[in-house]
């Protein structure tokens, strides 16, 4: 029959085909806002919104990087003052931040509405580099060459990169 067939809206950001009606009036595949009246209007699909709903968003880079520094700091720096058993020193740090920025990536992705990907990973990157000459400077028995250090500090940002992938992947399952 012809009336059995689904309505669908076109998201404007990412060109996924949403059927009617909408689920907290967000797009299934990239959780982008949208109208619930059926396709999108001539004005939101014009190549300028659409660029608009990718660009970089000050706001989650800022919350990015408050999330980054806290966790960085709690888990790197505050757990060996804590617990000096926990001497994550050299390389031991650098082991510790990887999977720390990986889970911050993901905490941004998964409360971060629509795409936000390199927010994220631009946020350890500015993180990263003080996290390195901090655990570079002071480290005496477990020592590794500064090279090193800004190898791990690419793969925590790589890793930051794959936790946001991940947590709007998440987010995107649970709506």
């Amino acid at each position: 029959m012809a009336g059995d067939k689904k309505k669908t809206a076109v998201c404007a950001s990412c060109g996924f085909s949403n059927k009617l009606p909408l689920d907290a009036g967000r797009c299934v595949s990239c959780g982008a806002r949208m109208d619930d009246g059926g396709p999108v209007s001539a004005r939101a699909s014009t190549p300028n919104n659409v660029m608009a709903a990718q660009s970089f968003n000050l706001l989650w880079f800022a919350i990015a990087i408050g999330v980054m520094v806290v966790l960085t700091g709690a888990i790197v720096v505050g757990l060996p003052a804590v617990i000096p058993a926990l001497d994550f020193e050299g390389s031991a740090g650098m082991m510790v931040a990887i999977p720390v920025w990986f889970v911050g990536g993901m905490l941004v992705g998964l409360i971060s509405p629509g795409r936000t990907f390199t927010e994220p990973a631009v946020a350890v990157f500015l993180v990263a580099l003080p996290t390195a000459f901090i655990l570079y400077s002071g480290q005496t028995v477990r020592t590794m060459p500064a090279f090193m250090y800004v190898l791990f500090s690419a793969l925590g940002v790589l890793f930051s990169l794959i936790g946001a992938y991940v947590g709007e992947r998440l987010q995107m399952s649970g709506q």
